[in-house]
């Protein structure tokens, strides 16, 4: 089980996120004016305890309709071989761990893999700022074999009612900046 530190990051999570996020191409706010402010998530365990995993939701506050991302997070305490540039969101000095290689999450192979598990049912979601501490509001619909398929990590989230997520989804909640509580599906897969 991974273990929370209560520390400091510097930079910080959401201002490595405020200098990545607005360049990629899945991005449909502003990348002038947005203001991203943490909205949810949850953490998943290397079973090696060698790499951080968070999946975190992120909500662009400064669009005229507020814009929910997921952004799957790995944090290593080196860098990433084989890996595009762009995996790369940035480094970060961690008061515990020292410096720490943040990486979009769909790039490592390490998240990838545990979130297949998820997927399958043989790994439990964490909370997101609680050390060993499951989190029931995470669940997965229709688990089952992967073999053969693809995951796909929805980056722009909308909110879903129950009636409408597919068997072998992931679904989650999120906070909008006015309070109001929003579930989605994350990721589900998907025939290759």
């Amino acid at each position: 089980m991974a273990s929370i530190h209560r520390t400091t990051m510097t930079p910080t999570k959401l201002e490595l996120l405020t200098g990545w996020l607005p360049k990629q191409s899945w991005y449909v706010g502003d990348a002038e004016t947005s203001e991203l402010v943490k909205a949810g998530g949850f953490r998943l365990d290397d079973p090696e305890g060698a790499v951080g995993i968070e999946f975190m939701v992120v909500v662009d506050a400064t669009a005229q309709e507020p814009v929910a991302y997921l952004v799957p997070l790995s944090y290593r305490g080196a860098a990433l071989e084989g890996v595009p540039g762009e995996a790369l969101i940035g480094t970060s000095e961690h008061g515990v761990l020292g410096t720490r290689w943040i990486y979009d999450g769909v790039h490592d192979p390490v998240v990838i893999a545990q979130l297949r598990a998820l997927l399958r049912g043989e790994a439990v979601p964490q909370h997101q700022s609680k050390s060993d501490t499951p989190d029931p509001t995470v669940t997965v619909h229709g688990t089952g074999p992967d073999d053969g398929l693809d995951v796909q990590v929805n980056r722009v989230l909308r909110p879903t009612e129950a009636a409408q997520r597919l068997s072998g989804s992931l679904v989650a909640g999120w906070t909008w900046p006015n309070g109001t509580a929003a579930r989605g599906v994350l990721a589900a897969v998907a025939p290759r």
